[in-house]
């Protein structure tokens, strides 16, 4: 039984995701179907005995301490993120995986540059969030090419609605890279292990992501998986493997944008 999704429809049984040594599992954060499917398929593979690290773009990386002595005394899921979660996320659908990381002890990475850090990075640039020797070791910001930097912009825009000031979208974009690059770093530093990134669909995909990130570090061994709902537009190469999901019911994200009260995230 999933815990939080007992309730969910059914989902269709699919080929299994290809074995690798570094997934990045997407996420639609509102999508319970989405989580769900999510959890099948990262517990099938825990459960026939891999044990990875975890890194979720779910807990702020200053949280790292707080999580980590969490996950030694805590015994349900509610507990670690009381102890170590931020608001800003839908914490019951995350629940199952937090609870198959306390029942296989397996290590967890808070992964997410902070909403303060990412300002800072909008105001300062990269090294802001990212220290010197990091950016060197992704060649930046001379590898920043100019379609990764355009991919990072459309995707801020579009996630805006269009409504952001053209000035503030480079900016935001800057904040989308750091999080990618950090979240890469972190991968890296776990692959002999083996590490599985629970993260938003944009980004785990390969056109502008995290998995962009991973070729400049000379990472190969690499599966993609989005989970995406039914009838939404997927770009070809965005995944290796797609998970389709039912529609989410939801109001229209865009109307307080179009009234002119939407917030940046």
């Amino acid at each position: 039984m999933i815990p939080s999704l007992s309730g969910s429809v059914p989902l269709p049984v699919e080929e299994p995701v290809r074995p690798a040594q570094i997934w990045l599992l997407g996420e639609l954060h509102d999508s319970p179907q989405g989580h769900r499917k999510r959890w099948l398929d990262l517990s099938q593979r825990v459960q026939a005995g891999w044990r990875p690290v975890l890194v979720m773009e779910h807990f702020d990386r200053e949280r790292q301490a707080d999580l980590d002595l969490a996950l030694t005394q805590c015994s349900d899921a509610d507990c670690v993120v009381q102890r170590a979660g931020s608001a800003g996320w839908d914490w019951p659908l995350l629940a199952p995986v937090l609870e198959l990381a306390l029942r296989y002890r397996l290590p967890v990475v808070a992964a997410n540059v902070s909403r303060t850090d990412a300002s800072r990075v909008m105001r300062e640039g990269l090294g802001a969030a990212l220290p010197l020797p990091w950016l060197q070791r992704f060649g930046l910001p001379d590898s920043l090419t100019s379609q990764v930097k355009a991919a990072l912009e459309q995707a801020v825009d579009e996630g805006h609605c269009g409504q952001l000031p053209p000035t503030l979208v480079p900016r935001m974009a800057q904040a989308q890279l750091a999080r990618d690059v950090w979240m890469a770093g972190q991968l890296q530093q776990h692959a002999d292990r083996g590490a599985v990134l629970l993260a938003g669909n944009g980004h785990v995909r390969r056109s502008a992501g995290v998995p962009h990130w991973l070729r400049q570090l000379g990472l190969q061994d690499v599966q993609v998986v989005g989970y995406e709902e039914e009838g939404a537009e997927v770009r070809p190469g965005d995944y290796d493997q797609l998970r389709r999901v039912p529609v989410h019911v939801r109001p229209d994200p865009c109307t307080d944008w179009r009234k002119g009260s939407g917030s940046a995230r």
